[in-house]
């Protein structure tokens, strides 16, 4: 069985919930601590999913924000359990059993 986890990244909300409303706000916070990224990729930061970031920007991130890592991302399971066919191919419906009918030759 696979299980296909994603996240949902919360770096927005945490920002409202601070009332910073523009991801430029971030800029100069994240320049204090030693994080220096231009205000485009800031702002790619804060409305896409990042899916590679350092430590030491999340790092940063938690400072700012009075957070951890668990506020940021929030794991949760894009598709469930899939079932792997015999052809090497995921097969998400479920097989569901039926009763065999047998008919028998010249019988209805």
């Amino acid at each position: 069985m696979i299980k296909k986890m994603g996240y949902q990244w919360q770096l927005r909300k945490l920002m409202a919930e601070q009332e910073m409303f523009q991801t430029s706000d971030l800029v100069p916070l994240l320049a204090e601590r030693g994080i220096v990224l231009s205000r485009e990729q800031v702002y790619r930061l804060v409305t896409q999913p990042p899916q590679r970031m350092s430590m030491d920007t999340l790092v940063a991130l938690c400072d700012i924000l009075q957070c951890t890592p668990n506020d940021l991302i929030k794991p949760e399971v894009v598709n469930t359990q899939l079932r792997k066919t015999a052809g090497g191919d995921s097969d998400p419906t479920p097989i569901t059993p039926r009763r065999a009918v047998v008919r028998r030759p010249g019988k209805p």
